[in-house]
């Protein structure tokens, strides 16, 4: 009588090495083409993908490191305006809320910016 093979089991943890998350290439493309209003080549936008890449990941280490600085497991609002101001984002003539009515959309900005309403209340709430 034929007998089923039996398939030896893995030991350990999956082949699979995990993978970093990534910023959508449409998203790249539309932030990229809306602030350059032409047309670009597949390799002009490669190019631009892999530096919106390696920024982000330059990005995300410092704001760690400002965050391990400070003794804190938990990046801060704080920590984000020191890393634009170490930028030059930021200036004491171009301060963070004006970059954030300047460049983000209605919906975001009511998110991030302070706001006195009826009532005696600030939204958002802190």
């Amino acid at each position: 009588l034929q007998q089923p093979k039996t398939v030896p089991k893995r030991l350990g943890t999956s082949q699979k090495k995990p993978r970093e998350p990534r910023v959508p290439r449409s998203l790249i493309k539309e932030i990229f083409s809306h602030f350059v209003k032409m047309p670009m080549t597949r390799d002009a936008f490669k190019i631009v993908e892999k530096c919106s890449e390696r920024y982000f990941r330059q990005l995300s280490d410092d704001l760690e490191a400002y965050t391990h600085h400070a003794g804190r497991k938990t990046v801060e609002a704080a920590d984000l305006e020191v890393l634009m101001r170490r930028q030059g984002l930021v200036t004491d003539k171009m301060p963070l809320n004006v970059l954030i009515e300047r460049y983000l959309p209605l919906e975001y900005r009511k998110l991030l910016i302070p706001v006195a309403v009826s009532g005696n209340k600030v939204i958002p709430c802190k």
